[in-house]
């Protein structure tokens, strides 16, 4: 069989159930990095006197989910461990695509009032208010000239 080019084109049938399985169960090669494998969603909103970050993290435990500060950047990550690792390897598992490990994100929080941050986890929703630093007016001053 020819192709297009003219070029000694061959027929696997193996192709044509590797489409039928891509499109059935998705492409298994796709990268987690395009799905954002290691991030979590989240949204922030400027509420005037502070911001509200709200991650989604479902299927996480309260105690798992780690908030950090370090200088002016605020870490928040989380470790979900795979529950068929720990069971018999030859589990009867047919696919699996829940994504398992460490999740983090990093904040800069260089104008919040670090001291003031206040957070609460509920229905797989990390909600942090992060109150701003209160404006400070520039300080002006003469020098006096020697």
């Amino acid at each position: 069989m020819l192709n297009r080019n003219h070029e000694l084109a061959y027929w696997d049938p193996f192709r044509d159930l590797d489409e039928i399985e891509k499109h059935f169960f998705g492409a298994p090669q796709r990268s987690f990095a395009a799905n954002d494998f290691g991030a979590f969603k989240t949204d922030i909103k400027d509420e005037g006197d502070k911001y509200v970050i709200e991650a989604d993290m479902p299927g996480f435990n309260k105690e798992d989910i780690k908030v950090d500060l370090n200088g002016d950047v605020m870490t928040i990550s989380a470790e979900r461990h795979s529950e068929h690792e720990d069971k018999d390897k030859k589990s009867k598992y047919i696919r699996c695509e829940r994504s398992y490990g460490m999740y983090r994100r990093q904040f800069d929080v260089s104008e919040i009032n670090v001291e003031s941050i206040d957070g609460k986890y509920e229905n797989g929703v990390l909600t942090l208010e992060l109150p701003k630093k209160a404006p400070t007016a520039p300080v002006s001053r003469r020098l006096e000239l020697k």
